[in-house]
Parts: C-alpha cells; structure tokens; sequence
C-alpha cells in the first residue's frame, strides 16, 4: 500500500524491551486489518511471556489505527489482566485515543473464546430453581392485586374499560376458536361414548352412556378441555402479543404517559376470557353430546330416548358448577398469559419464552384449581 508517489506505508512493527520503570510493549506502524493481521500472535505471545507483570504498551509511533488495532489493544489488556497484570497505553492521542475508548466501552470484558459456562450442582439448581418459584409465585400475586384494583375500578367506572378491545378479543379468542371446540368435541364424545359402549353392552347398559358422557361432560371434562384449548390459543396468543410490546418497549411508553399496562392491555383480555369462555364450554358440551349420539343410536336406541337420559340425569347444580368452574379457568388462563407478557425480558427468544411459560403454568394451575373445586364440591354435597 502506498501513502503517497513512491514512498511506501511502513508495516506494522510489535517488539518487547525492559526497562527499569518495567516492561514496554512498543507499538508501530499502520494498525489496520492487515497490519493487525500480521502482529496478532506475535503480540499475545510477547505479553505471555510476562506473566504478572505490568506493561507499559507505547503508541506513539502508530501512524493510523481503526477498528481492528483498537481490538488487539484490548486483546492485549485482557490478556495480561488475565495473567495478573496491567496494561498501561500511553501514546494515543485525538480520534485514535477516541475510537478505543469506544470500543472499550462496548466491547465485553472478557473474550467470548474464554468464557466459562457456570457450573451448578444439584442443591444449588434446587435451590435456585426454589428461589426462582418464589419470585414468580410473588410477581403473580402482585399482578393479581393489580388486576383487581383495576376490575374494581372498572366496575365503577365502566368508562375505563376499552370495551372495542373487549368485543376484538372475545371474537379472535371466543368466535374464531368455535371450529376447534367443535371438532374436538364431536370427537371427544364419539370416543368416550363408543369406549364405554364397548364393555358397557355385555350387560345391556349401553343407553347409560347418554347418563355417563352427560354428568363427565358438564361436571368436568368439558369444562376442563375446553380451557386447555383456551390455554393453548388464547394464553399464548395473549402472552406473545404483550411481551412483543415489551421487547418493542411500548409498555415502558404506555407508563411514561402515565396509563397504567394492566388496565389497558389485561383487563379487556381479561373480561372478554370470561364472556366467551363458559359459552364455548357450553358449545363444547353440546358438540361432544352429539358425537355420543351417533353411537347409542347405532346401538339401534332412538334419539330421543338419549336426550331423555341425559335430561333425567344432568341437574342444574352440575351445569352451574360446570359453568362457575369454567369462569374461574377463564380468569387464570387470561391472567397468567397477561402477566407472563408483562414481564417478558429482552429479545426475540423472550418472546418465546414468555409464551411457553404462559402455557405450562397456565396448565398447572388449572390442574391445582381443578382439584381445589372437587374437594369444595364433595364437601358440599354437589
């Protein structure tokens, strides 16, 4: 490379003296990607050769220096910070003093090559993983409080709710989501019915179907699928839209303008998760009692006598407890997928993250719920 006419650009130039005041590394030439290139390893091997020791690394004799001389620069610091020592640059001066500021600041303190992945041993996973349960079990309490001053302030002032937003959610997660509730309702009940037709024909009891897939349906499995479903479609949904908003920061923007997240993003998805929700358990309900149907009536029983036994059997406690159930899974779907979007980190994989744990926590809590709703059943009496 030539700097002008003839005269030719002098190379980069790395060497090592000791001196009384300690030992210089002296540094020269065009610091660019070539001459970096050619100084690199000679460079790490000199400062190797000093371990502990602190070095005096001169610059004054560099005639340019980009990106790729601010690196072996810092390439150099680390290492004999590395080994115990320090690296001292004396010489820069103007933009070139400028630009490695720059990159010291934003370049990591250590190099990529030598990180360590951290170890942990099993009393400190079960730990951590205790401490980490705790925390997320306290964030959700404090979402539920929030959650609801904001309902009761709603139901105050119903002004307050975004009632657009309501109508928006109930149809992507209430209307849209009717296909599939019917689907795996029809097939649901087709099956439990011809499962149970099955065994149940070798005593003539095969019209008892109609009594079981009622009383499984509305008590429990209807309900249960179809918050599942809503779990799946609508959790996530819910908690990939709001954490998408986090990583883009327009919830930090929501509460610079003083409008409280929680009343603007989760009630509304809130509110429309308990409209919609006991109406598809119903449609679900429905759909599975009328794949059932067609076995019984292909055990040569007519349709009428099915619907006979499933009104002789299902009462209107074991409907409403169905119906009450499936508000309470509403809310827990619609609030974990919320506040699993809330507190979304940084990045895409966040993003993905938040979404999964909305689903798996969601699914758990709906199992703990479930539970606590058959043990207050039996204890009632219901």
């Amino acid at each position: 490379m030539m700097r002008s006419g003839k005269q030719s650009t002098p190379p980069a130039e790395v060497r090592l003296s000791d001196e009384p005041g300690g030992a210089r590394l002296v540094l020269q030439g065009r610091l660019d990607s070539h001459g970096v290139a050619a100084v690199w390893s000679e460079s790490l091997r000199l400062v190797g050769t000093l371990a502990g020791r602190s070095i005096v690394a001169d610059a004054a004799n560099v005639d340019y220096l980009d990106g790729s001389g601010a690196s072996l620069i810092l390439r150099l610091e680390l290492a004999v910070q590395d080994a115990g020592g320090k690296l001292e640059v004396q010489g820069l001066a103007g933009e070139p003093a400028k630009l490695l500021d720059l990159y010291r600041r934003e370049m990591p303190k250590r190099p990529l090559n030598n990180v360590v992945p951290e170890q942990h041993s099993f009393v400190n996973e079960v730990g951590r993983r205790t401490a980490l349960t705790a925390r997320n079990f306290a964030n959700f309490l404090t979402f539920v409080g929030q959650c609801a001053a904001a309902l009761a302030a709603a139901a105050r002032n119903p002004r307050l709710v975004r009632w657009k937003d309501v109508l928006a959610v109930a149809e992507e997660a209430g209307v849209n989501g009717l296909p599939i509730v019917a689907l795996i309702g029809v097939l649901m009940g087709l099956v439990m019915a011809f499962q149970s037709a099955v065994p149940m024909k070798r005593f003539g009891a095969e019209l008892f179907v109609a009594d079981l897939l009622g009383l499984a349906m509305f008590r429990e499995l209807g309900t249960l699928t179809t918050a599942i479903l809503l779990a799946g479609r609508s959790g996530s949904a819910f908690a990939a839209e709001i954490g998408t908003m986090k990583v883009n920061e327009e919830i930090n923007a929501l509460a610079t303008m003083g409008i409280s997240p929680v009343q603007f993003l989760a009630i509304p998805r809130i509110i429309a998760a308990l409209v919609v929700t006991p109406i598809l358990t119903t449609f679900f309900n429905l759909f599975a009692l009328a794949g059932g149907s067609f076995v019984v009536m292909g055990f040569g029983y007519p349709f009428i006598t099915y619907v006979n036994r499933i009104l002789y059997m299902v009462t209107l406690p074991d409907i409403a407890g169905g119906l009450l159930k499936a508000a309470a899974f509403s809310i827990i779907v619609a609030a974990v997928g919320c506040q699993k979007g809330l507190t979304t980190g940084t990045g895409a994989s966040a993003v993905g993250s938040s979404t999964t744990s909305a689903v798996v926590t969601g699914l758990v809590l709906i199992a703990v719920a479930d539970g606590v709703f058959a043990v207050v059943f039996f204890a009632l009496g219901v």
